[in-house]
């Protein structure tokens, strides 16, 4: 499995969102997908971590998991090739909406 696959799955990319704000304990990551029991949420965090994007450590009995914000590279080389299509797209928004407030200054 490579990264594109193991975040296309919607119940890990709720697990990176929680560890977007910070290292978390694994029972706060069954926590945040309460529909899930915690045998699959340990699959989901062991699928991440073998794609590279969580770092797991030992915390006494605890596990504690952490987002690993270099595994997100390969995503963010691939998305880059689009951007120029958003920036333009955002850039005629952009003209667009200056051309309505200007439409809306003057007096009929």
């Amino acid at each position: 499995m490579d990264v594109f696959e193991a975040v296309a799955e919607p119940n890990r990319r709720a697990l990176l969102d929680a560890l977007a704000a910070g290292e978390r304990t694994a029972g706060e990551l069954v926590a945040t997908l309460p529909a899930l029991t915690q045998p699959t949420v340990s699959r989901h965090l062991r699928v991440l971590r073998e794609v590279g994007l969580v770092e797991v450590r030992a915390d006494a009995q605890r596990r504690i998991y952490a987002l690993r914000a270099d595994g997100l590279v390969e995503i963010d080389d691939w998305i880059a090739q689009y951007r120029r299509f958003w920036t333009a797209h955002l850039d005629a928004l952009e003209r667009h909406l200056d051309a309505k407030a200007k439409d809306s200054d003057e007096p009929a």
